[in-house]
């Protein structure tokens, strides 16, 4: 099994769940750069990168919650849960997730208050109407600060518009805490599952039935329930993958991952044809998931997902994801300076070609600032924060044993 066991991280991780989450990650920033109203008008020629895929990829922050919920099952479900603190569990949460989101909501205010100050009329770049990601006010910044802002208190996406998620995934943390606290007083493990059972279920049947918009397109609303389908849903295929046999061969185990990765890119894809099958995006996320945790010795499949440069981006993903609405949008306002006739001029040198080098900057431009967030402010602002509230940066072997655990 590819797993490392750092002796100065909280937790091992299993590689290839790792490198997933890089993949997907970097899927969502395309999805949001090929769909950037200014850039659809800047660049008329779209290029290979204009494919359902891309244009689907924003399901993809479904897997990020089935993921979730598989990696919180087997750092603290496959062990002695008697051991469970939930103050432990929520603090090293909050360390994870805050620092980052903290950091990048006052970047934006700094953007604002600059842009507000400027009127980024500077080079000819005249703000006609409002960028991507830029729904920001007084109440939804206090929203922000407390990670509220998708819990249905606003109708729309604000501020660092992709970190909706992040919200309504740290209350589903505290849900799953809660559920483990009552599963430790019960000394039952078996109500804990029937109780992931019945908030998967429950929620999925709620957005299908009640909420029944035509695709599981919800994030400032009905996001909760989003993330609880998908969240409880991966904590359900930790304990489903326990029961998987074990005795076939790594070249008929490599065969089925193969499929269901096949199966997994063909379902994104066909959700812009098909918008209803969104619905069911969380279960082939969670079969190509769990098909990776059960056998991780396969043919092929680990060995590309455990190359340095997709753990590299794995490593990465939380500041890729959390940094790359803010890089889109200096990004849109250096295109409306740039002006249409350079763009005009590199697609009649190839048509495309502007496109490419625009997705190509960006990606590059992200991945360069994810690095930096990466190594300056989510590890050592997770560390600050676990010093304050009262934890140490080490973690005890003794409640987690060091076996298939991805980070997170």
């Amino acid at each position: 099994m590819a797993v490392t066991v750092p002796a100065h991280r909280e937790k091992a991780h299993v590689l290839t769940l790792d490198s997933i989450r890089g993949i997907a990650a970097v899927t969502v920033v395309i999805h949001h750069v090929i769909l950037m109203p200014t850039f659809l008008a800047a660049f008329p020629n779209h290029a290979w990168i204009d494919c359902a895929f891309f244009r689907s990829g924003g399901f993809l922050v479904d897997l990020f919650f089935v993921l979730s919920g598989m990696v919180m099952s087997l750092s603290y479900l496959q062990t002695d849960f008697g051991r469970f603190s939930l103050r432990d569990f929520m603090v090293r949460r909050f360390a994870r997730v805050y620092p980052l989101h903290i950091v990048m909501l006052l970047v934006l205010l700094l953007f604002r208050l600059v842009r507000i100050g400027l009127g980024l009329a500077v080079a000819g770049a005249v703000v006609t109407g409002p960028a991507a990601f830029e729904v920001n006010n007084g109440y939804s910044f206090f929203l922000n600060v407390f990670l509220l802002h998708s819990l249905g208190f606003i109708e729309y996406l604000n501020w660092n518009a992709p970190s909706w998620s992040i919200s309504v995934e740290f209350y589903t943390y505290l849900v799953f805490g809660l559920l483990l606290l009552a599963a430790q007083r019960l000394n039952s493990l078996a109500w804990f599952y029937f109780a992931a059972a019945t908030l998967a279920i429950g929620s999925w049947l709620v957005l299908t039935t009640v909420v029944a918009t035509p695709q599981l397109d919800v994030q400032f609303d009905w996001g909760l329930l989003r993330c609880f389908t998908s969240f409880f849903l991966g904590v359900l295929t930790v304990r489903a993958v326990k029961g998987l046999p074990r005795d076939i061969g790594p070249a008929l185990q490599g065969a089925v991952q193969l499929a269901v990765v096949a199966a997994a890119v063909a379902h994104v894809s066909l959700t812009e044809a098909y918008p209803w099958i969104s619905y069911l995006a969380p279960v082939t996320f969670a079969v190509l998931l769990g098909s990776l945790l059960a056998f991780p010795d396969a043919a092929l499949v680990p060995a590309m997902l455990t190359i340095k440069p997709l753990l590299w981006l794995g490593q990465r993903s939380y500041s890729i994801y959390m940094v790359h609405a803010f890089v889109v949008l200096l990004a849109e306002y250096f295109v409306k300076v740039l002006g249409a006739r350079p763009i005009a001029a590199l697609d009649s040198i190839c048509p495309g070609l502007a496109t490419t080098l625009n997705l190509t900057i960006v990606v590059a431009a992200v991945l360069a600032l994810s690095n930096f967030t990466y190594r300056y402010v989510e590890l050592p602002g997770g560390r600050v924060l676990r010093r304050a509230l009262g934890r140490t940066p080490g973690f005890s072997s003794s409640q987690v044993a060091p076996s298939a655990r991805p980070s997170n």
